[in-house]
């Protein structure tokens, strides 16, 4: 049977449907989702994996009374197709359109808003307690994937959901890979619960597991002693016996590629009165050759050819990522006292030439942020050079220890913020909009902006000889940009040109939108000056003897308690008037970064259009 997935009533499909239909809606699924993600690019690898899981959740479950709460989000595509936005898939992470993670302004089946990892559980105890104090009756499912596991704000919430006996249901989508391939003892544990004998041969049925659920499971067992249906799980204690230890009933595993297994058991689960885990099995990129071989390739990929698997437009040019990543690997090659670590995205951040030649001194922690920081500052205290790669809106989670444990100690550690500023199609969760204002406010931090691969580099060398805390940010994307090579690095600001009307103080990546700002005021008959700021932070005492009548700060980075204004404040009794340029106090969608960043008034018509009515306004 084929569906129409725009048209047809797929909640409906789900609860009605025979299996054998099912197994044909999930086949058109699957192909909607190539054709779509091949044109808009988007996270297909994740999203082809769960889509059987994603339509027995919807058959057992009532959505959206029933609130289902993503982790992550990013494999949340199936969830919007069943719940009627499948229309708006062309639309797909563009601006304006449908986003790639939940939106509870889209729908209300997006019952939480998810984008940073492993916070599922936490949510889910969070709206099962407010269900309980309401008096109200729905279940509340967190659907979670193994790599989140790593995180330890899991931990902290089955603590506490299993202390308090807390009725919910955790699905762990577990694929074997999240990013990157998994670390650390918990994907060892559940390696061997997924080549355990029980699993291959042993099989469970219905019946038998059921009869295991105090009080409800009887009933339930006789119910069903006709069914020929098998459910392939184990009901594996001794496997299971770390979620139990912490007072979550544990299933599994599950085939992820059964429906009526899985609805099954979600539905027994949902009348165990206390938490559950039920542990389905999945793969990576499932139905698609080249997504099942490369699943990290097509976790995000842009637009691709379907035969050929190649993406359609390649840069020639070299990323910020890749220029770190040879740059912080050739380093270590002469000192061998440089450590670099990642919290589970070292492809991501470059780090695989740092891996592949330094395997020893490589280290993948996880989807656990706070511990690299902590981790790192204990390197630094023993006498090595670490080095953190880490996305700017991940090291956000780390607050807390960068303050206490590296900035109060004063130790010698190099953060790499990658993804700095406006990134894009992934949009709010994951924008760079606030590394500046939160480091900023640290005593005795380093802020270096790289305006091009050049100088990241140079910001590396620079970087490694020093003795203190140091953070260089800088954007996703190419590292080649449209000026002409700069002055090299030296450890302060580089001058361009100087302007007796404006002088525009352009911090990292902006330096560019600086130049296009300064050529349109030139033509329009103003003196104007450009200076590529390097160095955020310690702020240059230079510049309250800059000779203009104004200075414009151009920065990628929140207002707020960024550059401009940490520069308005030491310069505030200057003779020159002062103008910030950032992104506002508000959250931006996702978009292309020239669209976001003329949304925010960033751009250089945006920017010459202020200045220009500065000057009518003083005239």
């Amino acid at each position: 049977m084929k569906y129409d997935l725009e048209k047809d009533n797929l909640l409906e499909v789900c609860k009605t449907a025979d299996i054998r239909e099912l197994n044909d809606l999930c086949s058109d699924i699957r192909e909607f989702l190539l054709d779509k993600i091949s044109v808009t690019g988007g996270h297909l690898a994740s999203n082809l994996g769960i889509v059987e899981l994603s339509v027995a959740l919807m058959r057992a479950f009532d959505s959206p009374k029933d609130k289902i709460i993503y982790d992550v989000g990013h494999q949340s595509y199936v969830h919007k197709i069943l719940t009627g936005r499948a229309n708006r898939f062309d639309t797909l992470r563009q601006y304006k359109g449908l986003s790639g993670f939940p939106k509870s302004r889209e729908s209300e089946h997006d019952v939480y808003e998810t984008g940073h990892s492993s916070t599922s559980i936490s949510a889910a105890c969070g709206m099962a307690t407010a269900r309980d104090i309401s008096g109200e009756d729905y279940n509340v499912v967190a659907v979670i994937g193994d790599g989140s596991l790593t995180s330890g704000i899991v931990y902290e919430a089955l603590n506490d959901i299993g202390a308090r006996k807390l009725k919910l249901t955790i699905v762990l989508n577990d694929n074997g890979m999240s990013i990157a391939h998994n670390v650390g003892v918990m994907s060892k544990y559940l390696n061997k619960i997924r080549s355990s004998d029980k699993y291959d041969s042993a099989k469970v049925s219905v019946k038998s597991a059921l009869g295991n659920i105090p009080i409800i499971g009887y009933p339930l067992q006789r119910k069903l002693t006709n069914s020929k249906e098998k459910l392939k799980f184990s009901f594996l204690s001794e496997e299971g016996h770390l979620i139990e230890a912490l007072g979550v009933k544990y299933f599994g595993p599950v085939d992820g590629y059964n429906i009526k297994d899985m609805q099954d058991i979600f539905i027994a689960a949902s009348k165990y009165d206390g938490p559950t885990l039920i542990h389905v099995i999945t793969k990576k990129g499932k139905g698609y050759e080249y997504s099942e071989k490369y699943p990290r390739k097509f976790h995000g990929i842009g637009p691709f050819d379907i035969e050929t698997g190649e993406e359609k437009t390649k840069s020639t040019s070299k990323s910020y990522s890749q220029v770190f990543g040879e740059k912080i690997a050739s380093l270590a090659d002469s000192d061998d006292k440089i450590v670099a670590i990642t919290a589970a995205m070292g492809t991501a951040t470059g780090l695989t030439p740092f891996w592949e030649r330094h395997e020893d001194r490589y280290f993948d922690v996880g989807i656990a942020e706070e511990h690299a920081v902590v981790f790192a500052a204990g390197l630094a205290k023993s006498g090595l050079k670490p080095v953190v790669a880490i996305y700017s809106s991940f090291l956000q989670r780390s607050f807390d220890y960068l303050i206490e444990d590296v900035a109060l100690q004063n130790l010698h550690v190099v953060f790499a913020i990658d993804r700095a500023g406006l990134v894009g199609a992934d949009g709010e969760t994951h924008h760079g909009q606030f590394d500046l204002s939160y480091l900023n406010m640290i005593p005795g931090i380093t802020i270096l902006t790289p305006a091009d691969g050049n100088q990241l580099e140079e910001m590396l060398d620079f970087a490694i000889d020093m003795d203190c805390p140091v953070a260089i940010r800088y954007p996703r994307g190419s590292s080649e940009t449209n000026h002409l090579r700069i002055k090299p690095f030296k450890g302060f600001n580089n001058v361009l040109s100087e302007g007796n009307d404006i002088n525009i103080l352009a911090v990292g990546s902006m330096l560019d939108e600086a130049i296009k700002t300064a050529e349109i005021l030139r033509e329009k008959g103003y003196d104007v000056g450009v200076t590529n700021v390097c160095v955020v932070k310690p702020m240059d005492s230079k510049w309250s003897n800059i000779n203009s009548k104004l200075v414009v700060t151009m920065e990628d980075n929140v207002l707020s308690g960024g550059f401009g204004e940490s520069f308005r404040s030491a310069n505030d009794n200057v003779d020159y008037d002062i103008i910030n340029i950032g992104i506002p106090d508000k959250f931006v969608e996702h978009g292309s970064v020239s669209e976001l960043r003329s949304e925010c008034n960033m751009d250089a018509e945006s920017v010459s259009e202020r200045i220009i009515s500065y000057f009518e306004g003083k005239a």
